[in-house]
């Protein structure tokens, strides 16, 4: 049996893992036991998957998306899971951007149990995107590209010295209280009356990255304390609260080292007194280390992303082993800006790292198929077994999926793989009967589009929400049984057409976003609102119909 694991299982623990396949009833005879969750009308049905045709249908597999978490309890989701699926998605709980921390260490522990739990009672798991514009190790791209440190020396900046200023007014900045340029101790100083908060040197620009230091010579005929202010920022002494204290009785040297406040570029060191004593300065002199980074250049970083897609693809293969055969290799790669051909662009950053903004976007998949498919070889993987989907949404829009085309095309012009399309489908069923008219071609025409891709085609994220003839949205635990089989009837027909307009050997599958009842009525199980057990609805039964071919 060919396995599609997945990447997307965390935190199962140890010793949890001695499971057979017979504890959840995957054999090709199953029938249902009745017990609560399979009750009247459709106990006597067997798993949904039993019910397609392999002969006919050969590459059809069917897929279920649930939460890890639920996963790792190996109770009923992961039971229904197992027994009535070919293959599991998690989502994107195991992407970079959860593997991956800020420092480029990896965690694989989580998926190395998934693989082996998965392996051992004989669940086949779809691969999660490789990379993508989201659920990225955004931090570890960020530390990567960072400002590199630089060797630099310390620059001499301004000097005041109060000696060399008649005695008078202070002709410097005094923002509040009294200062005078006086005589003292057989020379000249600047006089800081209490309670007066008076610039000691300024008039310099400053660097906003720079440190500064700036060295005064101060004295005091009784012990004082006074806040530090450089240039709107405040500086805290080591005293109570904060302060600054100046002993009393000889001359001390200040070191205040700081940077300056954001968007300040006038330089000044202002002290402001407290009310308990006079403060006399005699020399000020300022200068600063200058920022010790410089940006990397555009090689640099060139060099450095390359080697991050060649580290996560390493580090992803190596813990794989060959096991996950089918991965998205990107997840929604478009953007709606137009190129002047009036296709969609490729989704760019200017705030963070994009893969493509570095690797270029003609080269984007080619670096990342390559990167990945090397790593997938050198670690046990069978390359023949290898498929590479590109997974997009809103591919019912026509211009959408020409945009994709044309973008393969490029990608694989210049040597990606690309084996398929993994289509995010959004599916509502309305009781407007010209609204479900639109609905049912949209839907056709999708189908259209994509079987002439020539690719692999996939539909994900298959859940049909219902809407009444006013465009509302039906809860579940509103829903009647009439409704209800109005929409088991639909989602029969959207797998219809995807069996009869997909080509056999193109078919690789169809994956429900929700097994059971979320607030929409989408679940193949409702949940019986006594019990809190699973109970089939009819549109369990309709997957089985329409994929028996009834």
């Amino acid at each position: 049996m060919k396995k599609f694991f997945r990447n997307g299982l965390i935190m199962l623990a140890a010793g949890a893992l001695a499971v057979s396949c017979a504890d959840y009833n995957v054999t090709d005879d199953f029938r249902a036991e009745a017990d609560p969750s399979f009750v009247e009308p459709y106990k006597d049905l067997g798993p949904i998957k039993s019910y397609i045709n392999r002969e006919q249908y050969p590459n059809l597999s069917l897929g279920a998306t649930l939460k890890a978490t639920d996963f790792n309890k190996q109770e009923l989701a992961h039971a229904a899971a197992i027994t009535n699926f070919d293959n599991v998605t998690f989502g994107t709980s195991l992407m970079s951007g959860t593997i991956v921390n800020s420092k480029g260490v990896m965690n694989f522990l989580d998926m190395s149990d998934l693989l082996d739990h998965v392996e051992e009672i004989g669940a086949e798991v779809f691969g999660s995107p490789i990379v993508a514009n989201a659920n990225q190790a955004d931090e570890w791209l960020k530390y990567l590209t960072s400002p590199i440190e630089i060797p630099v020396d310390y620059v001499e900046g301004k000097t005041v010295n109060f000696n060399e200023m008649s005695v008078g007014d202070y002709t410097g900045t005094v923002e509040k209280g009294k200062a005078a340029i006086v005589k003292y101790d057989d020379q000249n100083v600047l006089r800081i009356g209490t309670a007066a908060n008076v610039r000691i040197i300024e008039g310099f620009e400053v660097d906003p990255l720079a440190i500064y230091t700036v060295t005064f010579w101060a004295k005091a005929d009784k012990d004082i304390t006074y806040n530090v202010n450089f240039s709107g920022n405040k500086v805290d002494g080591s005293y109570l609260q904060g302060k600054w204290q100046l002993k009393a009785g000889k001359w001390t040297k200040v070191v205040v080292e700081s940077q300056s406040a954001p968007d300040v570029t006038d330089g000044y060191l202002r002290i402001d007194n407290d009310k308990a004593g006079v403060m006399y300065i005699q020399k000020v002199e300022v200068g600063y280390m200058p920022d010790n980074h410089r940006p990397q250049t555009e090689e640099e970083v060139n060099d450095t992303i390359h080697h991050a897609i060649k580290a996560w693809c390493d580090g992803l293969m190596k813990i794989n082993k060959g096991r996950i055969t089918s991965f998205d290799l990107i997840d929604e790669p478009l953007d709606t800006k137009t190129l002047e051909s009036g296709l969609y662009d490729l989704k760019h950053s200017t705030d963070k790292i994009f893969w493509q903004d570095i690797f270029g976007s003609e080269n984007y998949a080619p670096v990342v198929s390559k990167t990945a498919s090397e790593a997938f070889v050198k670690y046990e993987g069978d390359p023949s077994e290898l498929l590479f989907f590109i997974s997009e949404s809103g591919l019912e829009e026509t211009k959408k999926i020409e945009s994709l085309n044309y973008w393969i095309g490029i990608w694989e012009g210049n040597g990606a793989k690309i084996d398929g399309i993994n289509a995010k489908v959004n599916l509502f069923y309305s009781e407007d009967p010209a609204t479900q008219a639109d609905n049912e071609a949209s839907l056709n025409t999708l189908l259209d589009n994509l079987a002439a891709t020539g690719k692999l085609i996939r539909l994900s994220n298959f859940d049909i929400k219902y809407k009444d003839a006013e465009g509302n949205n039906v809860a579940a635990k509103d829903i009647t049984a009439e409704q209800r089989q109005k929409l088991a009837d639909y989602y029969a027909k959207v797998i219809r057409s995807y069996m009869s307009k997909i080509p056999n050997e193109k078919q690789a599958g169809i994956c429900k976003g929700n097994m059971v009842d979320t607030n929409d009525p989408v679940g193949l199980w409702a949940v019986d609102k006594n019990s809190k057990d699973w109970v089939r609805t009819a549109t369990y039964k309709a997957f089985c119909d329409a994929l028996s071919g009834e």
